[in-house]
């Protein structure tokens, strides 16, 4: 197996491409290594599919060493390459599918990594682009463009970044009028607050806006809510943060829940569409799900 470490140099806070070799040079008897640094947005993906194509008889196990855009960019040239494994070295500043796993420190442990199990699991196809953790449109995708414009900031960015961005949202993105179909049934005709689309089940660094999402049923884990006055958003937020708030009766009046293999989604204007945190603009959108699609490496433990 070739062992091929894709490094973001423009991931995190510090340099990143140093940690890779470090990690790597630490590893004793570890073979056919290499380390790729991307020179741009979408080179990722385009090596990492060559790659595949060019040698369809090795397996190649790709690190994404980054955040979740440099998973993303991994994952979709991947798709479709039976050689090819997947799994992450989060070294970025926003690492939400890792989390499923119990999170980022025994995926940064590369000895757990190389001995890893593999998972065969569920991926998003959004038009030509795909996403392994979450699509959001809504209050969420606005909050999601003002975390990346900020995220590099001093004390608004970072950690703070997501909670930045639902500040932002509050005053400009809390009400998106459309059409929501899964699986052929509409589910919602009108204005909403936001809709989330799911295989994993945090967003933001923090927000488990999906905790009932398996990776590797299937389905999509979607979840839709009303408007909300300023004052129901507050009392909302807390429990939408931690992943509690389906148990309050307050909240189900607000929200529609429910699995299903594909979203239609038809806007009267455009608007953002987040897939893995990478910003899309229109008015339609088609979310489909593909059923085990990725093999995906978890640390051995």
């Amino acid at each position: 197996m070739n062992h091929i470490f894709i490094v973001n140099p423009c991931a995190g806070k510090s340099n990143g491409e140093q940690i890779v070799r470090d990690a790597v040079a630490e590893l004793d008897g570890l073979r056919n290594s290499e380390i790729y640094v991307t020179k741009s947005s979408g080179d990722a993906t385009a090596y990492v599919a060559s790659l595949c194509e060019a040698m369809p008889k090795t397996k190649l196990r790709f690190y994404a060493c980054g955040g979740d855009g440099t998973l993303n960019e991994v994952v979709t040239g991947a798709v479709g390459h039976d050689n090819a494994e997947v799994t992450s070295f989060p070294i970025g500043s926003g690492n939400d599918y890792v989390k499923y796993y119990g999170g980022k420190k025994d995926f940064l442990s590369l000895g757990m990594l190389v001995e890893g199990r593999v998972d065969d699991v569920d991926v998003m196809r959004v038009g030509k682009r795909y996403a392994l953790n979450m699509c959001n449109f809504g209050f969420d995708a606005v909050a999601c463009r003002a975390m990346n414009e900020v995220r590099r900031k001093p004390i608004i960015g970072g950690r703070n970044a997501y909670t930045t961005g639902v500040v932002k949202a509050l005053f400009t993105g809390r009400r998106t009028s459309c059409v929501v179909k899964v699986d052929g049934e509409k589910i919602h005709e009108g204005e909403m607050l936001l809709c989330t689309m799911g295989n994993g089940r945090y967003i933001g660094g923090a927000y488990e806006c999906s905790p009932l999402s398996k990776n590797n049923d299937g389905l999509i884990e979607v979840c839709l809510f009303k408007p909300l006055t300023l004052l129901e958003f507050a009392r909302m937020l807390g429990s939408y943060r931690d992943g509690t708030y389906m148990s309050r009766k307050d909240v189900q009046a607000k929200m529609v829940y429910l699995r299903g293999r594909r979203v239609e989604i038809e806007a009267e204007k455009e608007m953002d569409f987040c897939v893995d945190g990478e910003m899309l603009r229109g008015k339609d959108f088609e979310v489909e799900q593909l059923g085990k699609a990725v093999r995906f490496v978890v640390p051995k433990r």
